[in-house]
């Protein structure tokens, strides 16, 4: 937990109604308010709703991981409803939102010109709930600039209504639909409406969204004639050499400062990375690229090393692993907590993380149990022989149970827990069937 007069921030912590009784009044004071997975009721809604209408000094919401509901989410965002509300971020992912509940937010929308940031992944939406929200959103009064939706549950139907949104608000920045089936259909729609918007966009996201070779034409456009975008994530789409070629001439383009490009698992080879290595060399502006989980090949990496060591490039980080082992090293807390903040940046794409044997205590957990949520690659992790107890494996055991965490084996050897833990464990396999405790 994180305290000061000016921030209340606590994850992964189950609050008593005494605790919760002391947190009120710094829920009426606080600029910022994170409460993240910290098992919040519809009954807890209505404290927070009436909090919210008496602190004027709100700029950020964050009620991550909590299942409000509709009801819940509606009962919070009365909270919000006020003249004196100057919230600039709020934060409704894995809220359990669903389409219905939608309405309700897009009416929020018109009432809140001061929101800038909106997070809404992890909640099935649908198509019909992204109709609702983006008749908010074009509003006159709403001057978004920030929207996150993924796991949204959305389809190719949904990209039209985000173009209008895109073609109608000048000062929007950033878009995120990774992981939702809009497919070569839905990107096309959504490139039109950047082609047509005057907006200044910073980063666009559409990984694992069927993106094709055929789209990178599109993007190759925006690309080109976005001079201020600087970051584009397109892992896991079948892009291929073909998508590179296409691409590459957009970021080849003399407007084009894109500075961070996230390519993992896209079907590229050695070919592709030729003309990779081409922007590399031309593009001084390009800082971070991730090319991990692609058949690069000895050639691949050999053009790869060469374009690195010569002047023009100036890239500072390259991302190939898609496993780290480093079992059996004396890392203790203070590492795994490094560790843990850079496995929650948006490019790590890690699956599989052994860290059996490295000292690891209970106090490690609440950054292990935020990576988990946070870190949509990771599918395997190892705690085997580890000062592990009953408190620190229910925070990995509530953020695990969690939908938008898609961990598939979690490994706990020679570590020993209680009876009631046992039982924990075994309804949580139960619970969701993709996922494995090993012991």
């Amino acid at each position: 937990m994180s305290l000061d007069i000016q921030s209340l921030d606590i994850q992964c912590e189950e609050l008593s109604d005494a605790r919760w009784a002391e947190l009120l009044p710094l829920l009426q004071q606080c600029q910022v308010v994170r409460l993240d997975d910290c098992g919040l009721t519809e009954a807890r809604c209505k404290d927070i709703s009436s909090a919210l209408r008496v602190n004027p000094a709100l700029a950020e919401l964050n009620l991550r991981s909590n299942e409000l509901g509709d009801v819940g989410v509606h009962c919070v965002l009365q909270g919000l409803q006020t003249p004196s509300c100057k919230i600039q971020k709020l934060s409704l992912q894995n809220c359990c939102l669903t389409g219905a509940g939608c309405g309700v937010l897009s009416s929020t929308l018109r009432t809140l010109p001061t929101l800038q940031e909106l997070h809404l992944s992890d909640n099935l939406l649908g198509d019909a709930g992204l109709q609702l929200l983006c008749e908010g959103l074009l509003d006159p009064q709403c001057r978004l600039e920030k929207l996150q939706l993924e796991y949204c549950s959305l389809s190719a139907a949904s990209c039209e209504p985000l173009a209008s949104v895109l073609r109608a608000k000048p000062d929007f920045k950033e878009l995120t639909v990774s992981n939702n089936d809009i497919n070569e259909a839905g990107v096309r729609v959504l490139c039109q409406g950047l082609k047509d918007s005057p907006c200044q966009l910073e980063a666009l996201k559409l990984e694992s969204c069927g993106v094709t070779s055929d789209n990178c034409r599109d993007l190759c456009g925006i690309v080109a004639s976005k001079a201020s975008l600087r970051e584009l994530a397109l892992g896991s789409n079948k892009l291929g050499d073909v998508g590179m070629a296409e691409l590459c001439p957009g970021l080849l383009h003399p407007s084009s400062r894109l500075r961070t490009l996230w390519i993992w698992e896209c079907g590229i080879t050695a070919k592709g990375c030729g003309d990779l290595c081409r922007v590399l060399r031309a593009k001084e502006s390009l800082k971070e690229l991730s090319l991990a989980g692609n058949e690069l090949g000895d050639e691949g990496a050999r053009l790869l090393c060469e374009t690195l060591l010569e002047p023009g490039c100036q890239l500072e980080s390259l991302w190939f692993l898609l496993e780290l082992q480093i079992s059996n090293n004396r890392l203790e807390d203070a590492g795994v907590r490094e560790l843990c903040q850079g496995l929650g940046q948006p490019g790590s794409v890690l699956r599989v993380l052994w860290l059996a044997d490295c000292d690891v205590s209970d106090s490690s957990c609440s950054s292990l149990a935020a990576t988990l949520l946070a870190n949509h690659s990771l599918r395997e992790l190892d705690l085997s022989n580890n000062c592990l107890g009953d408190a620190g494996i229910l925070q990995l055991v509530e953020s695990v149970r969690q939908p938008g965490c898609l961990l598939e084996q979690l490994v706990l050897y020679d570590i020993y827990w209680s009876e009631e833990m046992e039982d924990r464990l075994q309804a949580l396999e139960k619970d969701k069937p993709s996922l494995r405790v090993i012991s």
